[in-house]
């Protein structure tokens, strides 16, 4: 599979999940950048419906975006395959307000023969400060 249809394969599995009923949904008004050699870059409006109750990013949509996103970029690294969780890891750093657009890059550090290993960060668009850090690691097959 060349890069750019490895981007076209995830681009559609990302428009059929935000449109299908399932949990992805929430993914609605995230944008995908690009994904690509096992990296994904997304962005993100902070709205309403992203808060938690203190009126800020809430902490389980954050680990969602270090979850799906991260997700893309493996899926654009050599086969395609998404794997399943084994572990993920979220480090809360900064909070994000409505209105801020956050930056989601996602990057495949390591794809073995049964195990992914990813790293995210999700960072304030206009200044690059930091909101969270995520680590997940993806069981692919074995």
């Amino acid at each position: 599979m060349t890069t750019h249809k490895v981007g076209e394969f995830v681009r559609a599995v990302f428009e059929q999940t935000i449109k299908s009923n399932c949990f992805g949904k929430c993914l609605k008004n995230v944008s995908l950048i690009h994904a690509e050699g096992g990296k994904c870059k997304a962005e993100l409006k902070i709205d309403e419906e992203h808060l938690n109750y203190g009126g800020s990013l809430h902490g389980g949509f954050t680990s969602t975006l270090v979850d799906c996103i991260s997700t893309y970029a493996l899926m654009s690294h050599k086969n395609g395959a998404p794997g399943v969780s084994v572990d993920l890891h979220v480090t809360f750093l900064k909070a994000a307000f409505p209105g801020d657009v956050i930056s989601i890059d996602a990057k495949t550090i390591k794809a073995g023969r049964t195990l992914a290993f990813l790293e995210v960060e999700l960072s304030k668009k206009d200044n690059g400060v930091l909101i969270a850090r995520g680590v997940h690691t993806k069981f692919i097959g074995g």
